[in-house]
Protein backbone atom coordinates (compact mmCIF):
# COMPACT_ATOMS: atom_id res chain seq x y z
CA UNK A 1 0.00 0.00 0.00
CA UNK A 2 2.58 2.33 0.87
CA UNK A 3 4.88 1.89 -2.21
CA UNK A 4 1.50 2.59 -4.50
CA UNK A 5 0.36 5.57 -2.46
CA UNK A 6 4.08 7.18 -2.87
CA UNK A 7 4.68 5.99 -6.46
CA UNK A 8 1.73 8.65 -7.30
CA UNK A 9 2.99 11.24 -5.25
CA UNK A 10 2.08 11.38 -2.13
CA UNK A 11 4.06 11.28 1.31
CA UNK A 12 3.58 8.20 3.41
CA UNK A 13 4.46 7.65 7.03
CA UNK A 14 3.18 4.33 8.28
CA UNK A 15 3.01 2.78 11.96
CA UNK A 16 3.37 -0.68 12.68
CA UNK A 17 0.13 -0.83 14.99
CA UNK A 18 -2.80 1.54 16.34
CA UNK A 19 -1.06 3.09 19.32
CA UNK A 20 2.06 4.01 17.14
CA UNK A 21 -0.33 5.50 14.53
CA UNK A 22 -2.42 7.76 16.76
CA UNK A 23 0.83 8.88 18.45
CA UNK A 24 2.70 9.88 14.65
CA UNK A 25 -0.62 11.27 13.72
CA UNK A 26 -0.12 13.52 16.70
CA UNK A 27 3.29 14.52 15.39
CA UNK A 28 2.83 15.32 12.13
CA UNK A 29 -0.42 15.66 11.26
CA UNK A 30 -1.23 14.26 7.66
CA UNK A 31 -4.53 14.89 5.32
CA UNK A 32 -5.12 11.52 5.09
CA UNK A 33 -5.05 8.48 7.41
CA UNK A 34 -5.72 4.74 6.43
CA UNK A 35 -6.39 2.37 8.80
CA UNK A 36 -6.61 -1.26 9.59
CA UNK A 37 -9.86 -2.49 11.10
CA UNK A 38 -7.43 -5.38 13.34
CA UNK A 39 -4.34 -4.38 14.56
CA UNK A 40 -2.70 -4.70 17.46
CA UNK A 41 -2.17 -2.21 20.46
CA UNK A 42 -5.27 -0.62 19.54
CA UNK A 43 -7.45 -1.31 17.36
CA UNK A 44 -8.91 0.76 14.26
CA UNK A 45 -12.05 1.73 15.62
CA UNK A 46 -10.49 2.91 18.83
CA UNK A 47 -7.50 4.10 16.66
CA UNK A 48 -10.24 6.27 14.74
CA UNK A 49 -12.10 7.28 17.87
CA UNK A 50 -8.78 8.38 19.36
CA UNK A 51 -8.20 10.24 16.18
CA UNK A 52 -11.34 12.31 15.58
CA UNK A 53 -12.17 13.58 19.17
CA UNK A 54 -9.40 16.35 18.60
CA UNK A 55 -9.90 16.77 14.74
CA UNK A 56 -13.36 16.29 14.06
CA UNK A 57 -11.99 17.14 9.88
CA UNK A 58 -9.65 14.32 9.75
CA UNK A 59 -9.93 12.29 6.53
CA UNK A 60 -10.12 8.72 7.56
CA UNK A 61 -10.26 5.43 5.56
CA UNK A 62 -10.42 1.86 7.19
CA UNK A 63 -10.11 -1.11 5.83
CA UNK A 64 -10.56 -4.55 7.06
CA UNK A 65 -9.86 -8.04 5.30
CA UNK A 66 -11.89 -9.15 7.90
CA UNK A 67 -15.34 -7.94 6.98
CA UNK A 68 -17.55 -8.75 10.74
CA UNK A 69 -18.04 -11.04 13.25
CA UNK A 70 -21.35 -12.11 14.28
CA UNK A 71 -23.86 -9.24 14.03
CA UNK A 72 -20.98 -6.62 13.95
CA UNK A 73 -19.90 -5.37 11.16
CA UNK A 74 -16.03 -3.27 11.73
CA UNK A 75 -16.34 -1.35 8.53
CA UNK A 76 -19.84 -0.13 9.38
CA UNK A 77 -18.57 0.59 13.23
CA UNK A 78 -15.84 2.55 11.56
CA UNK A 79 -17.96 4.71 9.24
CA UNK A 80 -20.22 5.71 12.27
CA UNK A 81 -16.99 6.65 14.08
CA UNK A 82 -16.21 8.96 11.48
CA UNK A 83 -14.19 7.11 8.62
CA UNK A 84 -14.86 8.45 5.06
CA UNK A 85 -14.83 5.97 3.62
CA UNK A 86 -14.60 2.51 4.34
CA UNK A 87 -13.56 -1.20 2.43
CA UNK A 88 -12.58 -4.65 2.64
CA UNK A 89 -9.63 -6.12 1.06
CA UNK A 90 -8.37 -7.72 -0.97
CA UNK A 91 -7.81 -4.55 -3.57
CA UNK A 92 -6.24 -3.78 -6.39
CA UNK A 93 -3.82 -1.08 -6.94
CA UNK A 94 -6.35 1.40 -8.82
CA UNK A 95 -9.11 0.91 -6.25
CA UNK A 96 -6.67 2.02 -3.70
CA UNK A 97 -5.19 4.94 -5.48
CA UNK A 98 -9.38 6.16 -6.13
CA UNK A 99 -10.59 5.89 -1.99
CA UNK A 100 -6.84 7.79 -1.78
CA UNK A 101 -8.29 9.90 -3.78
CA UNK A 102 -12.11 10.64 -3.08
CA UNK A 103 -10.92 10.51 0.74
CA UNK A 104 -8.70 13.58 -0.07
CA UNK A 105 -11.12 15.65 -2.33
Amino acid sequence: MVQIIQAHGHVVAEARNGREGVSRFKASRPDLVVTDIIMPDREGIEAIRDLRSPTPDLRIVAISGGGGTGNLDFLDVAKEFGAVRVWGGPFEPRELLDTVTLALS
